[in-house]
């Protein structure tokens, strides 16, 4: 950890946070909004509901993956 915040991965990338960081507030952010997202925290999908409530802690795994429409 350093003194600016934990560390953790984004998408396969080193992402450094502040402590006490949500998925919510990551993915705000991100500029993502939650209805168009889906999350994998730690190899795990994470229920929508869960997002403000999970913080992250040093070494998380997190995959984001937008939706996409069209045809």
């Amino acid at each position: 950890m350093s003194a600016e915040g934990i560390a953790v991965r984004l998408n396969g990338d080193r992402r450094e946070v502040a402590p006490g960081t949500t998925v919510a507030d990551l993915l705000a952010e991100l500029g993502r909004h939650p209805r168009t997202v889906a999350v994998e925290h730690n190899g795990r999908i994470l229920p929508r509901h869960e997002y403000g409530a999970r913080p992250l802690e040093e070494g998380d795994r997190v995959e984001v993956v937008g939706f996409v429409q069209g045809g």
